[in-house]
């Protein structure tokens, strides 16, 4: 049976350390999200269904007009509802209320304020956002994994060199997490959102949103164990 398996925390002839290494650090966002919603109301199905057409089509036209700009269009939602009336028996049917929502990614920051602004004078459309976001793939993960590495041998040599050691091996690297707080597609936390919520009233367009970024933090941990040389008391 070897010394190792037998006394997993080491031997006095090889000592192990075990530290926690840490990186934090921030990035530009790489994208941006909206959610732009589009609504109609008519006395009719048939009516409210023209209109929520009529406008879904402007918007998404719009949005295509901004071509390599927009990573990313989807429609996510789609709903025709009546509304009944109040007062009166029967199930009387008073309107019908309509809605799409639908997801914009943009990857040129510039053309999100202009879009933004425009999007939110147009009828009865609602955008909110944007969540700023890294890529899944993006490199700003790998280096912070790479971070945390590097602070776990730094903590490692500085503990083996109270001790008058020196790291001989490395036993164990574990990696328990390297993720971003704000999550892939999602809306940043309360106070992390630049920019809320818009509707349209304007008969002129509004002059073009100045958004700025709100940077990313990536976070990474790993677990490391080294043995060292034979303290010198």
């Amino acid at each position: 049976m070897t010394s190792d398996s037998a006394v997993p925390y080491g031997t006095p002839e090889a000592p192990r350390v075990s530290v926690r290494g840490e990186a934090r650090l921030e990035f530009d966002p790489e994208i941006a999200r909206i959610g732009v919603q589009v609504s109609a109301r008519g006395k009719d199905r048939r009516t409210a269904l023209e209109d929520l057409t009529r406008r879904n089509n402007a918007v998404l036209e719009l949005i295509k007009s901004y071509g390599d700009a927009v990573e990313k269009l989807a429609t996510g939602a789609f709903s025709i509802s009546p509304e009944l009336a109040q007062h009166g028996r029967g199930e009387r049917v008073r309107a019908y209320h309509g809605g799409v929502y639908i997801t914009a990614t943009l990857t040129d920051f510039t053309a999100l304020g202009e879009l933004t602004t425009r999007l939110a004078d147009m009828e009865l459309t609602r955008v909110s956002g944007p969540w700023w976001s890294l890529r899944p793939d993006s490199p700003a993960h790998g280096e912070a994994r790479r971070e945390a590495v590097r602070d776990a041998v730094q903590r490692a040599r500085e503990y083996a060199a109270a001790l008058g050691s020196r790291l001989s091996a490395l036993v164990e690297l574990a990696d328990i997490g390297a993720e971003n707080p704000v999550p892939y597609g999602m809306p940043a936390a309360s106070g992390g959102m630049r920019a809320a919520a818009f509707e349209a009233a304007q008969t002129e367009m509004a002059p073009a949103l100045d958004l700025e970024p709100q940077r990313q933090t990536v976070s990474a941990q790993v677990n490391a164990r080294f043995t060292m040389t034979p303290p010198e008391f």
